[in-house]
This record gives structure tokens, C-alpha cells and sequence, in this order.
């Protein structure tokens, strides 16, 4: 079975795909539009789609997955595949074992050579969370479809319905080596970069906690929400992104980590980062770690 194959369609001037592989600094573009993916799907060029619906108050996608998805995409369930939930010390999202993420990955369909391309429909977290796993695994190319579902939508473009159950992938990962930063790492960072606390304002001050069982931030963390780097439910400019890193004190050659709730925003921070030829380490524990962690101080109020 292909990666994905879109029935009826003919190759013609319309499924001209222009895939952008590189950014103006040489950088490996993470993202691709909804014209672009579609153009690819109607070529018949092999891509692997993975929908990963979800958001904190309804964390199971799958349903809505069901009633309507890109055509060919593959259900990924964040809470059992992109995380191991088990001990709340470890954090409501850490990440998988080796051998689960692997069995994932074939689950999937991911096979060698074949380009990823993962979406939700929430301002694409789900599917940054899916992005960083996966290029740190050793996936050599794999994006995200900027504005998600909606987009898609918007453009015009079908939907598919059911469940997409590809031959099993033979892809092989590696651990993730690649942009992880431990509590411990997180604690340090602010001495040597910038560690960057991509939650609701509110909540880094410490003044509503509505998940966690302390309120605060990691101290010398900087704010800057996730979604100062989107306009209008797509992300912005190389420029302007840079320039919100930059209004939290990040330059081009500052060290720069992220965390969040759970792991799953920092790595929308991530994908920013990479937009705009950005470097950034993702703590995925974040706060729901550290705050169930004793002895792990908070601050609390501005920076």
C-alpha cells in the first residue's frame, strides 16, 4: 500500500508540487502549506499524513479523526504514543521508550525515504510534539502543515472518513538525542541561556493553576506564550518570530530551552524556533515534573 493514495485523481498542471526544502538560511523548512500537500497527494508522490488531534480538554482525537480527516492520514493518539504516562513524577507527558515509539512508527506506516507530514486542529501543537519526536528520532524529513486542519478546510480540499490502517513501516529510530533537556538541565539553563517558559502569562506568575498541583514558574525562566509566534492560526514570519525570541532575550547564538504544562507547547516553541533558523531544546517534563518534584523551587510574579 502507498504512503497515501487520493482515488480519482489524475496527474496534471494542478498537482505540480513546489516543496520548499529549505529556508533562505539553508535550513531544512518544517513546515509546508495546505497547496503544497495537496499538489503531492494528487501527484501520487509517497507521503506519510499523521493526524494528531489533540487538546487538553478532549486529549482523545480519534472520533472527530473519524468523521473527517486528510485523505490517507494515520490516527496518532498523543497520550499513548507520543508520551508514556505512567508516574506523575515523570510529568503528564513524558516521552516514550525506545521500543513503543518504534512499534508507533510501524503502527504508522513511516518507512525510509518517504517524507512526514503531521496536522491537528489545534494551532498545530499536537503535531509540533509529533515533528520534535520524530526528526530527534532520526526521521530526516518530516513537517508540519501549517494551519492544520483548518487550513486544509479553507483551501477547499477533501476529507476522508474511517480509519487509514497502512502497511506496517519499517523505518528505523533511534532514541531521541537530539534537543532534550532533563529537570536538572532546566534548572541550570537560565545560568548559561535562556530558558523559556512558553505558558499563559498567568500562569508563569503563578496567579491560576488549573492542571498542576503548584503554581509558578522554574526561577530565571523568561515568558513568552507559544502563540506570539502565530497570526491568525498559521505561524508568522521568520522575522517577526526572531523578533519575539529576541524580546525574551534570545540572539542567534544564545542557548535557548523551552517548557510548558506538559511537553507538548515547549515543542510548538521548537517548531517556531526552526521557522526562523532558531535552535531550540525542549524540557519535556516541564512544569508538571517539576512541580511535582520536592525540594524544586518556584517563583512566582514577573520576571
Amino acid at each position: 500500500m502507498r504512503p497515501f493514495s487520493v482515488s480519482g485523481r489524475r496527474r496534471g498542471p494542478a498537482c505540480v508540487a513546489v516543496l520548499h526544502r529549505t529556508r533562505h538560511d539553508g535550513g531544512v523548512n518544517p513546515l509546508i502549506d495546505a497547496a503544497q500537500l495537496s499538489a503531492l497527494m494528487c501527484a501520487g508522490t509517497a507521503v506519510r499524513v499523521l493526524d494528531v488531534r489533540w487538546r487538553l480538554d478532549a486529549p482523545d482525537g480519534r472520533a472527530a479523526y473519524r468523521d473527517g480527516h486528510v485523505p490517507g492520514a494515520v490516527y496518532v493518539d498523543m497520550d499513548t504514543e507520543l508520551a508514556h504516562i505512567d508516574d506523575p513524577a515523570d510529568g503528564r507527558h513524558p516521552l516514550p521508550s525506545l521500543p513503543a515509539l518504534q512499534t508507533a512508527a510501524r503502527r504508522w506506516g513511516l518507512q525510509p525515504g518517504v517524507p512526514v507530514v503531521a496536522y491537528d486542529d489545534w494551532n498545530m501543537m499536537g503535531a509540533a510534539r509529533a515533528w520534535w519526536m520524530l526528526r530527534g528520532a532520526g526521521v530526516p524529513d518530516v513537517r508540519v502543515l501549517d494551519g492544520g486542519l483548518t487550513a486544509w478546510r479553507d483551501a477547499g480540499l477533501p476529507l476522508e472518513r474511517g480509519d487509514v490502517r497502512p502497511a506496517p513501516g519499517t523505518l528505523r529510530l533511534h532514541e531521541i538525542d537530539r534537543g532534550v533537556a532533563s529537570i536538572d538541565d532546566a534548572a541550570a539553563w537560565p545560568g548559561h541561556g535562556v530558558l523559556l517558559d512558553v505558558r499563559a502569562p498567568e500562569r508563569y506568575r503563578g496567579e491560576t493553576e488549573p492542571l498542576d498541583p503548584v503554581a509558578g514558574h522554574i526561577p530565571g525562566a523568561v515568558n513568552l506564550p507559544s502563540t506570539v509566534h502565530l497570526r491568525d492560526g498559521r505561524f508568522a514570519g521568520p522575522a517577526a518570530i526572531r523578533d519575539a525570541f529576541a524580546s525574551a532575550g534570545v540572539q542567534e547564538d544564545t542557548p535557548v530551552a523551552a517548557y510548558c504544562g506538559s511537553g507538548v507547547t515547549a515543542a510548538h516553541t521548537a517548531l517556531a524556533g526552526a521557522v526562523a533558523g532558531l535552535d531550540v531544546t525542549v524540557y519535556p517534563g516541564s512544569w508538571s515534573q517539576w512541580s511535582h518534584t520536592p525540594g524544586r523551587p518556584v517563583a512566582t510574579g514577573p520576571a
